[in-house]
């Protein structure tokens, strides 16, 4: 972690640029860059969202879809045609793209750990192949992954193979399939996070903020410090406002939020996901909006202002969380 000091920025265009810096910067580590949201069996879904993360051409969620339309995630498949495994490669390309992902020593095509980040470096490499190719690229990169690189070449563009239309269509309408609510988008993240870093400089107020933005706060903070004459946000009510430009209600203390929200592991955060403080769940008792590189968007107490900080700034962190979309209302 960083040494706990705060980052002081003015407002406005200056404090939008660091914010965006610190997001880029996150989307630049597989672990925290472009996020999975469709449905993935469990055993296989770490694969698919750090494979999927292999070159900035994919996503998780077009490996996710592409995955389902080859084989459905079935690792023991054989095609028809002969292509084998979860990724139905055929033997040959195989041999010269199929890549030990689990270091174990073999490739093994048979094994989703050596044919999941084999597909993802498959559809990178496919990517280099077609980048000249006019048209949508990442229809080039699936028509290619299906009738192999030199029909999109020779037809300049999806070739008029009326399979691999199919399976482009397919694939590109499966990879933009919302998450159905159950955790936020990387969408909905971004706009939380603009509309934070927007609230830069605002004046902390203890029990301040709401859906609607800054306001008055209400007495008083464990050791005596009233909110009732500042216009401003406390940590939650930060967090609340946030989200509610996402479109996602939360609650309104810290605690609440951590119970309405889904836990998630240090090493798949990602910018919009929430930091929570506190010994344990029942004494939770502050959050802030994580941004990237280490660092949050933060009302951390009275007397200071809405600011980015590092996460290490309080010794008791307590977890992570991704807001799950409900019908919660504001309390």
């Amino acid at each position: 972690m960083r040494a706990s000091t705060a980052v002081t920025i003015g407002v406005g265009a200056t404090a939008a640029v660091v914010v965006a810096a610190l997001v880029q910067a996150a989307g630049d580590d597989p672990v925290v860059g472009a996020a999975l949201s469709l449905s993935v069996p469990a055993q296989y879904r770490t694969l698919v969202e750090e494979a999927g993360n292999t070159c900035s051409e994919i996503s998780p969620n077009l490996l996710a879809a592409l995955l389902t339309q080859e084989s459905n995630f079935g690792p023991d498949r054989t095609s028809p045609a002969g292509a084998q495994g979860i990724a139905q490669f055929m033997p040959s390309t195989w041999e010269t793209h199929g890549i030990d992902g689990n270091g174990d020593g073999k490739r093994d095509v048979w094994d989703p750990e050596d044919a999941i980040p084999s597909s993802a470096k498959y559809l990178c490499d496919i990517a280099k192949d077609v980048k000249n190719v006019p048209g949508d690229k990442q229809s080039n990169i699936l028509a290619a992954y299906n009738a192999g690189p030199y029909a999109v070449i020779k037809a300049g563009g999806v070739p008029p193979i009326k399979e691999t239309e199919n399976y482009v269509r397919s694939i590109t309408a499966l990879a933009k399939q919302p998450s159905g609510g159950k955790t936020t988008t990387t969408d909905q993240a971004a706009i939380a996070i603009n509309a934070a870093s927007e609230m830069i400089g605002t004046p902390y107020s203890w029990g301040g903020g709401n859906a609607s933005g800054p306001s008055t706060g209400i007495c008083c903070s464990p050791r005596g410090r009233s909110g009732a004459s500042i216009t401003g946000f406390d940590c939650s009510g930060l967090t609340l406002y946030a989200y509610a430009k996402a479109g996602i209600a939360l609650p309104r203390t810290a605690a609440q939020q951590y119970a309405a929200s889904e836990p998630v592991k240090p090493g798949q955060m990602r910018p919009g996901d929430l930091v929570f403080y506190g010994k344990s769940a029942a004494s939770i008792h502050h959050v802030g909006i994580y941004i990237g590189g280490g660092y949050m968007l933060n009302a951390p107490r009275p007397d200071t202002k809405v600011r980015i900080d590092p996460l290490d700034m309080m010794r008791d962190l307590y977890a992570v969380a991704r807001p799950v979309p409900s019908q919660n209302k504001e309390i």
